[in-house]
């Protein structure tokens, strides 16, 4: 199974909720990327995705 990397846009900022404006990850998902394994982090990048889709941000 291919790993995916980080979804970073490098269009860092955080919101109130410490969710980022450029990927839609939270800050503890930034944070603990590297240590989590490859199911998680599709889990995390769905919930990124239904993040900009609700910002309509695109995807």
């Amino acid at each position: 199974m291919k790993r995916k990397n980080a979804p970073c846009v490098r269009n860092c900022c955080l919101d109130e909720d410490d969710i980022c404006l450029g990927c839609g990850r939270s800050l503890e998902q930034i944070l603990n990327w590297n240590e989590v394994d490859q199911a998680q982090r599709e889990r995390w990048l769905e919930e990124a995705t239904g993040r900009r889709r609700k910002r309509r941000l695109p995807t």
